[in-house]
This record gives structure tokens, sequence and C-alpha cells, in this order.
């Protein structure tokens, strides 16, 4: 019975559970709102028999009226404010207007994205060419670089962390990526403290209802990479679902391989030698600060 219930819970996909959500704190607004009207009534009543005790004595009055009707006309404008509010404003302009209106933006920003693009493919225009191997890409006037740390078998990190720690290797990273544009997945940009200085971060996720005050948010590649705009040499960092999308993007690859094998969750993709070539190797060995030895490697597309 445990483990059936388990499963039911598993069941509830994510727009079920904003409905659920939305109906709980609907049934408790209207709560709220029935309580504040049952309170009313009762104060009300409680107004008008202390102004018939009170009616030997000289009862004050504003603009003619005795004070109690003007206290109950003000509790009556609050309460009427009160359930405009629940039934006219937090249902009209619930969840699903504010996910409308930020489907909305999206699309301006895509569609901003995509004449900006139009206007540099038509000011821009890439020279044609004659391809021995019409499946061969275009050629690409971006230099889009994947950069990564990775262990003797791709291993990148467990729980969204890093499993070594590589001072130099970080300033590395730090030299080659200020400046530019930063494409990464969702899980990654949340593992940041806080977004990286001098750098213009670029989000892909899945969720349409994500958003970030230091990001892009975009859905896919395409987009990502419309979106660096004139930055001529864009890096993807991770993490390994977006190194793998990336493969069929980047012309260059920056892998700096850490001697170890690691307990890992994520990988970064097999390079293949085939379609790569190696073009640089820089050893570090270990010091005081470095536990394991490691290559500055840099692979260029052939």
């Amino acid at each position: 019975m445990l483990g059936s219930k388990k499963r039911e819970r598993k069941a509830i996909d994510p727009d079920q559970k904003e409905m659920i959500e939305n109906a709980r704190l609907r049934i408790k607004q209207k709560r709220r709102l029935f309580t504040h009207f049952v309170v009313f009534l009762i104060g009300s009543v409680g107004l008008i028999i202390a102004s018939q005790l009170l009616i030997q004595e000289e009862i004050p009055q504003f603009l003619g009226i005795d004070w109690w009707i003007w206290v109950i006309m003000v509790w009556f404008l609050l309460l009427a404010y009160h359930a405009f509010n629940v039934f006219i404003t937090k249902r009209i302009l619930g969840p699903e207007w504010e996910k409308r209106q930020y489907e909305r933006l999206v699309q301006k920003q895509v569609d901003k994205i995509q004449k900006l693009q139009s206007k540099v493919d038509k000011n821009h225009p890439l020279p044609e060419v004659k391809l021995d191997n019409p499946m061969a890409p275009l050629p690409n006037s971006k230099t889009i670089t994947m950069i990564a740390a990775a262990g003797e078998n791709n291993e990148l990190g467990k729980n969204g962390e890093i499993v070594w720690h590589l001072p130099d290797d970080f300033k590395r990273f730090k030299a080659l990526t200020t400046g530019h544009h930063i494409i990464m997945g969702r899980k990654t940009f949340d593992s940041f403290d806080k977004p990286l200085p001098n750098r213009t971060h670029i989000v892909i996720t899945r969720d349409k209802n994500y958003t970030s005050d230091h990001a892009i948010i975009v859905h896919d590649m395409d987009t990502a990479l419309a979106a660096v705009g004139n930055d001529a040499s864009p890096f993807i960092i991770g993490g390994g679902e977006i190194y793998s999308l990336g493969m069929s993007y980047a012309n260059k690859i920056e892998l700096t391989r850490v001697h170890g094998t690691f307990d890992a969750d994520a990988y970064f993709p097999r390079i293949d030698k085939s379609k790569w070539k190696l073009v640089n190797s820089t050893s570090h060995g270990t010091d005081e600060r470095h536990k394991y030895s490691f290559d500055y490697e840099t692979w260029e597309l052939r």
C-alpha cells in the first residue's frame, strides 16, 4: 500500500502539481474571506448594540453621522476590497495570467534575436562555397569552444560538484572565458554562488517558467548561439548533457585532462579522434596545491 502511494505521488507531473497548489491557495483565500465576513457581521452587530446602550449619552459624530456607522462603512469597504481581490484580482491575474505574460516576453526575446540574426545574415552574408561533401558543415566564423575538466574516464563531477580542486585550472578557465558569453545548463548555473564576473551567462533549460535576472534564458542550443551576438568566441561550459549537445556545434575543445579516476554521475562526451585533432598539450604536475597531475589539451575540429 505504501509503495503504491509513493508511485502515485511520482506520477504527478509538474503541471498537475502546480494546479493542485493553486487550488489549495484558492481554498485558503476563500476561507480567509469567509472568516472576515463572519467577523464583520458579528462586529457590526456588536457596534449596533453598543450604540443602543449608549443612547442616553452623547454619541460622537462626524459630518452628522454617528462614529459607529463610519466604522461599519469603512470595515465594509475593506471587506469589499478583500472580496474583489479574491474573486477578481487573484482569479483573473493568477498563475495562468503570469505564465502567459512570461511566455509572451520570452517569445518577444526570441523574435528579437531572430531579427538581429536576419540583419546580420543580410549585411554580412557568408561566402558561397561548393562542398565536395554535401553533408559537411558550412564554415563558421565563430570559434565555439567547449571548455571542461575531465578525469581519465571523462568524469566531470558528482551531485553537481567538481570532485577535485585545481586552482591553476580555475585561473586558466577565468583567463579564457572573461569578456565572453558562457553557455551552460540550468543545474550548472544554479551551482554558482553568484554569477561569474565579466561574463554574459546564457542558460539552456527545458523549464519554460525558469527566469533569472542574471542570465539570458533559452531553450535550445541554436537560440543560445544566436544570443551571443557579435562575440566571436563563446564558450560552452557544461554540464554533461550540454557538452553532449554542444559536440555538434563546437569547433574547438579546451580540455583539462585530470590524471585519476573518480566516482561521478556526469561525464564529458568521448572525443572522436577521426573528427578532432590534438593541436597542443601542456602538462602540469602535482604540488602542495594540486593533488592530481593534469594536462591542458587543445583540440580542433578537422
